[in-house]
């Protein structure tokens, strides 16, 4: 038998596990963005409020998020450690929820957010809740714009592993030392040259000199 408190501790797990709050969980399911507040879960009279299953529906949608993860995000115990569904033939990490650095996509161009090595340094990172990997580096990027589209939409997380090594074949971000951030598929790396292979068709496939690469990271986790 479910309960009120299960359902509404799914719906803040669901939340938590794409690194958004419950009204930016509401916003991207479509809906309004007090629909999964706390306030709206008990009535004026102390009665229990449900959400409905259409908004439930929405959100799982949004987050790519199947039915069975949902309903195991009712017992803490033994829920999945991530919802979203990575688009990857692998699953997401499995382990303790611990928490990753995240900026922005834009902010990964400036200066002062990566070392030499591709390393997240410096101050002015967010944080987002993530299973442990076996990187302590990794950290996570929000997408910004449709030059990624279909694969990567606006709003989307990644999460970034620069101590895994690219394979051909992997979704990678590059980073140029002109300070541009790239997010394609690694078509293949000689001693001269990288080549990527662009995820939105509408934009062009890229040739990089690989004294012009400052780093190259492999993507293991997407929230789309």
């Amino acid at each position: 038998m479910l309960t009120h408190g299960q359902i509404w501790r799914a719906i803040d797990q669901l939340a938590e596990q794409h690194g958004m709050s419950t009204s930016g969980l509401a916003r991207r399911a479509g809906l309004d963005p007090t629909t999964f507040n706390r306030s709206k879960r008990i009535t004026i009279d102390g009665r229990a409020r449900w959400p409905s299953t259409e908004s439930i529906a929405k959100a799982l949608a949004a987050t790519g998020t199947s039915a069975e993860h949902f309903f195991a995000l009712m017992d803490p115990a033994d829920r999945p450690p991530h919802g979203g569904a990575s688009g990857f033939a692998e699953d997401p990490p499995k382990g303790p929820i611990h928490a990753i650095p995240q900026i922005g996509f834009a902010q990964a161009g400036s200066g002062g957010f990566f070392d030499d090595a591709g390393f997240p340094a410096g101050a002015g990172w967010d944080e987002i809740a993530f299973p442990d990997v076996n990187d302590t580096h990794a950290y996570a990027l929000e997408i910004a714009g449709d030059s990624m589209e279909p694969v990567y939409r606006d709003g989307d997380i990644v999460v970034v592993s620069p101590a895994s090594e690219p394979r051909r074949g992997d979704r990678v971000v590059l980073k140029t030392k002109e300070g541009e951030v790239l997010a394609k598929e690694l078509v293949r790396k000689t001693t001269r040259h990288v080549e990527l292979r662009s995820l939105n068709p509408a934009h062009e496939d890229r040739q990089i000199p690989l004294d012009q690469v400052e780093w190259m990271a492999r993507i293991i986790w997407a929230s789309q």
